[in-house]
C-alpha cells in the first residue's frame, strides 16, 4: 500500500486545530491537500470549521488513506448550542474510532482587536454574519442547552471544547464537567483575548483530570501571549495539547509550523519527553475512548 494513503499508522504528532476550506474564511487547503501535508509529516490532523460541521469533510479525506480527523462547532449557523446538532454530525462521522472534539461557540458577540489577516469566504456571511451565541445566560448560569451538551459527553464518545468562552464561563465549564463527570474537556486555545487565561490559573485548572488545555501556536504569533506565559504553558500545565490553529493564508504552511515549533521548544529547553507529550501523548489521551 502507498504509504501517503496509509492511516493505519501510528502518527508522530497530532495537530488537532486546523481550518481548511470551505469555512467561514478562505483557507490556504482544502481537507484532501492538507491531509496529504499531513500524511507526508506522519502527523495527524482535526478539522475545524467556524460555519460547523467537518465530518463529512474528514471522511472523503479517510476514504483517500489521509489521516483526517473532524470537528463540530457549535456556532448559530450550523444550528447552535442544540444536542440534535451534534447527534448529527456523529451520523457524519460513520464509525471513526475515539473521540469527536465539539466546540462551543466561537461567535459569541465579543470584540476585540485581531491582528489576524484573512478574507470572508462567502458573501452571504457579510450581509448576514453568523449570529453570535454564548454558554450562560444573563444571570451567569449556564443554559440548559449547554448543560444538554454536557450530558451528552457522559454518554456519547465526544471531547467538550469550551470555544471562545470567557474566563468566568471557562470555570463554570470545569466546575459543571467534573460534577458530572463529563470524561473530557478542552480549553479552547485559553490564552487567546477572549478569554484571557495565564499560565497560573490554568495550572490551577488544571487539576481536574478530565480537563485538558490546548495552547496554540497561533495565539503566540499573533501576539496575544507572551513568550514566557507560551513557555510556561509548554513547560509546566498538566494536560496540554500543542496545536497550530492555522490554515489561514497569511499565515505559514505546515511544514514551517513543524520546523518553527521545534526552534520554540529548543529555546525553550523541552526536553524530548515532554515534546512528546505535548504533542502526541496528551492528545491521543484526550481522544482515546
Amino acid at each position: 500500500m502507498n504509504a501517503l494513503k496509509d492511516t493505519s499508522h501510528s502518527p508522530n504528532f497530532i495537530d488537532l486545530h486546523y481550518h481548511a476550506n470551505p469555512d467561514a474564511f478562505v483557507r490556504r487547503h482544502g481537507a484532501i491537500d492538507a491531509g496529504k501535508l499531513y500524511a507526508a509529516a506522519n502527523g495527524r490532523v482535526v478539522l475545524k470549521n467556524h460555519l460547523g460541521c467537518t465530518a463529512a469533510q474528514a471522511w472523503e479525506a479517510r476514504s483517500q488513506g489521509f489521516p483526517v480527523s473532524g470537528s463540530l462547532v457549535l456556532n448559530e449557523i450550523a444550528g447552535g448550542v442544540d444536542f440534535r446538532v451534534v447527534e448529527r454530525s456523529l451520523c457524519m462521522r460513520g464509525d471513526e474510532p475515539g473521540r469527536f472534539i465539539v466546540h462551543f461557540p466561537t461567535v459569541t458577540g465579543r470584540k476585540h482587536t485581531s491582528t489576524l489577516a484573512r478574507n470572508v469566504s462567502h458573501p452571504l456571511l457579510v450581509s448576514k454574519p453568523i449570529k453570535p451565541l454564548r454558554v450562560t445566560t444573563d444571570a451567569g448560569r449556564l443554559t440548559p442547552q449547554a448543560l444538554d451538551i454536557l450530558k451528552m459527553a457522559c454518554d456519547y464518545p465526544l471531547v467538550i471544547s469550551t470555544g471562545h468562552a470567557d474566563a468566568r464561563e471557562v470555570r463554570a465549564l470545569v466546575d459543571e464537567s467534573v460534577r458530572l463527570g463529563v470524561p473530557r474537556l478542552m480549553l479552547n486555545q485559553p490564552a487567546n483575548p477572549l478569554t484571557d487565561l495565564k499560565a497560573a490559573e490554568l495550572l490551577e485548572i488544571a487539576t481536574a483530570p478530565n480537563v485538558f488545555i490546548e495552547q496554540t501556536a497561533l495565539t503566540y504569533l499573533l501576539g496575544y501571549q507572551q513568550e514566557d506565559d507560551f513557555r510556561e504553558v509548554l513547560s509546566t500545565v498538566p494536560n496540554v495539547v500543542y496545536s497550530s490553529d492555522l490554515g489561514q493564508t497569511s499565515q505559514m504552511d505546515v511544514n514551517d509550523w513543524l520546523e518553527q515549533s521545534q526552534r520554540w521548544f529548543d529555546t525553550f529547553e523541552l526536553d524530548n519527553a515532554r515534546r512528546v507529550q505535548v504533542t502526541l501523548a496528551n492528545p491521543q489521551k484526550m481522544l482515546e475512548l
